[in-house]
């Protein structure tokens, strides 16, 4: 394979790529043989803002690269653009005689961010209507709170995610979330904000989390 044959290849795969997935997903096709990695091709370039012949990189920056990123491929990497867009990004080279060109694939999932915030919003609510109704109240939960960060054996300014975590699960398995405004009570006791709270019960719901 010759440098024509292999940028015709890459240039194919890039363009069918970003065909497939969509406007979010930008494919371009580096020339890695030389250090200031110009764009030879380019799709859905309005993900970074950029055309063929630029040398800037997903991060805005047109620094040369060493002798060892020029070579190796980079997997599935987390990246912000300057304009603010969280990117997952993935480079894949193609060495032979004469030439050294590289696929790239950046993938902008800010959206999905987003997106994730309101689901967890939608699907958040205070307590189970029977236990609000018919449970102790705020100095019940006082007390299972005070145990939980008892256990952890720090004060609540010197605790770290992790522990939060660590007293989030004993919340969690005395079934302190079902007491009516528990959320918004432990965020504020464990100086964090609702949000952080509900993300940490989907991580330790989905196992993300090891304590």
């Amino acid at each position: 394979m010759d440098r024509d044959e292999a940028f015709e290849f890459l240039d194919r795969t890039a363009r069918g790529i970003a065909e497939m997935f969509g406007s979010s997903c930008e494919t371009l096709v580096h020339d890695m043989g030389d250090p200031s990695h110009p764009i030879l091709a380019i799709y859905n370039g309005h993900v970074s803002g950029r055309e063929v012949g630029s040398t800037m990189d997903i991060l805005g920056s047109v620094r040369e690269l060493d002798q060892n990123a020029l070579v190796t491929d980079f997997v599935n990497l987390y990246a912000t653009t300057p304009s603010g867009q969280q990117v997952k990004s993935s480079t894949f080279h193609l060495i032979g005689e004469g030439f050294n060109l590289a696929l790239g694939i950046n993938f902008d999932y800010s959206s999905l961010v987003y997106a994730n915030r309101i689901l967890v919003d939608l699907m958040s609510a205070q307590a189970d209507l029977q236990s609000a109704m018919w449970r102790g109240g705020e100095s019940a939960l006082k007390d299972l709170l005070d145990e939980c960060i008892a256990a952890v054996g720090k004060p609540v300014s010197a605790l770290n995610k992790r522990d939060r975590m660590k007293i989030i699960a004993l919340l969690d398995q005395k079934n302190a979330f079902s007491y009516r405004k528990s959320v918004p009570f432990v965020a504020k006791r464990l100086q964090v904000s609702r949000y952080t709270v509900y993300k940490y019960l989907g991580e330790l719901t989905g196992g993300e989390e090891s304590l």
